[in-house]
């Protein structure tokens, strides 16, 4: 552990991740890093309040107070408060909500969360207040009712609303049990009562009796990245989740479902958070409740989710429907089409060759994703090129696809950069009926000046004027006629 202080700010870092950063100014936010540095057991209550020059007792003070009353305790004004003891009143009211809780069967988590607490604070204070846990009910009797006959049936809760899933692990220990075939339930409703605490979620997805835990959301203030909530309208009129159980149906009894899954990637993409390995500097229960469950699937569970949907080879036809729809939606947007190239680094093992990172301004191995977007910029579709094939290469299939996806006889405007520059493309283009935008690349003739003539028209409402140049080029010896527009810099 050590930290580091400029100006007035200080940084504590733990094995070189960074722990808290906050200004020395801020006597609350220093105890609380030294409450969590001890809870998470990376040095001693003397090592910390010695490194941070305090005494133990005034660790062990601000210990109490986090424990009695949150953090809110910590901003407390130094002496000691008129009239009454500080906190005792307070503090037994506290004990009976506690105890009450407990004794309605509520989890030490949902306890904490509802009393804005540590869960190790409630725990603590339960040994103190001489909590002994109680037998519960087995959970077969919360999910198996007997009927008249003697046999027993699901219950009404678990029984609505089911489905057919494909054959799975849990399927065919069914079928070894008895030649049953069980059906799962769709994820419409949570069967626990306290949204920090799934527990009964996650039973019946063991039991393979759901598919995706429901999201529930708990109420909180200053949620940390609760802003990226705002992107579910337009992750909705996407209709990626629609479009994904049209194309992968299912991926199985889970609690951390398909749609659970699609969800947690594509919010994770908008918190620049752009691989599941990075998920480990972030805690899970934070994440979790942006997503309406008690945690986020962690690295390995991400992990296993992506490659079981990339077992299914289903990517390209998932890319196609979705354009499809666009298409049908918003198909006066595609006169126009754009086609740009993207470079990614690439940190695999296979051997590649190297692409200009515009980032890093080097050559490294990566990977060039083209994408294709309509008149306002929004993306159609991606594809990417198999060892880095320059644009000259892969316009061609790429626009195969494009005229596939919007018929045969609409005309279409593709614009690209010079980087697709090619005569003999070119003529492969119009005889495909498509139009084509681009920059000339190579030499050119100077063009007089008095050859220029002054024209004028609205670009978004706004009134331009340009210096433009009109002629009829010709190349691969004349077999190849086009239109060439000069305009002239002032």
């Amino acid at each position: 552990m050590s930290f580091r202080t400029e100006g007035t700010q200080r940084v504590i870092s733990v094995h070189g991740v960074v722990f808290a950063h906050y200004s020395v100014e801020d006597q609350a936010a220093e105890a609380y890093a030294m409450i969590t540095l001890w809870e998470s057991e990376y040095a001693t209550q003397s090592q910390i309040a010695r490194a941070f020059g305090y005494s133990a007792r005034s660790l062990r003070r601000y210990q109490e107070r986090f424990a009695a009353e949150g953090i809110r305790a910590l901003v407390r004004k130094s002496g000691r408060p008129a009239g009454r003891r500080s906190g005792s009143a307070k503090q037994r009211g506290r004990d009976q909500t506690i105890l009450h809780l407990k004794t309605k069967g509520a989890s030490n988590r949902a306890i904490a969360g509802k009393l804005g607490l540590s869960e190790k604070a409630i725990r603590k204070r339960l040994r103190r207040l001489g909590w002994q846990p109680q037998m519960e009910p087995a959970a077969s009797g919360l999910l198996f009712e007997k009927d008249p006959t003697g046999n027993a049936s699901p219950t009404s809760e678990v029984s609505e609303n089911t489905i057919d899933i494909p054959k799975g692990a849990a399927a065919a220990a069914v079928e070894q049990r008895g030649g049953i075939h069980e059906d799962i339930e769709p994820a419409s409703v949570s069967r626990d009562p306290n949204p920090l605490d799934r527990s009964m979620d996650r039973l019946l997805a063991a039991m393979g009796l759901i598919e995706d835990a429901a999201p529930v959301f708990a109420p909180a203030e200053s949620l940390p990245w609760a802003g990226v909530l705002l992107a579910i309208p337009a992750l909705v009129a996407s209709e990626v989740l629609p479009v994904a159980r049209q194309i992968y149906g299912s991926i199985g009894p889970a609690f951390y479902g398909l749609r659970t899954t699609l969800v947690a990637y594509i919010l994770l993409a908008l918190l620049r958070i752009p691989r599941p390995e990075t998920l480990k500097e972030y805690a899970p229960a934070d994440l979790g409740r942006i997503v309406g469950l008690d945690r986020l699937p962690e690295v390995k569970t991400l992990r296993r989710k992506l490659a079981r949907l990339a077992s299914r080879k289903a990517s390209q036809e998932f890319g196609h429907e979705l354009a499809r729809r666009r298409i049908a939606e918003r198909g006066r947007m595609m006169g126009f089409l754009y086609i740009d190239g993207h470079v990614r680094a690439y940190h695999g093992e296979h051997t590649i060759p190297k692409a200009y990172l515009t980032r890093t301004r080097l050559a490294a191995p990566g990977t060039t994703d083209y994408w294709v977007n309509d008149q306002k910029g929004e993306p159609l579709f991606v594809v990417t090129a198999e060892a880095n094939a320059a644009m000259t290469r892969m316009l061609v299939p790429i626009l195969e696809q494009v005229r596939h996806l919007i018929g045969p006889r609409r005309r279409v405007t593709i614009v690209f950069d010079r980087g697709g520059w090619s005569p003999k493309l070119f003529r492969k283009l119009l005889a495909m009926g498509l139009d084509i935008l681009t920059y000339r690349k190579g030499r050119v003739r100077r063009i007089a000046e008095k050859r220029f003539v002054l024209r004028t028209g609205k670009l978004d409402g706004r009134p331009e004027k340009y210096l433009l140049h009109d002629q009829a080029v010709r190349f691969l010896r004349g077999k190849l006629r086009l239109r060439q527009v000069t305009r002239a810099h002032r």
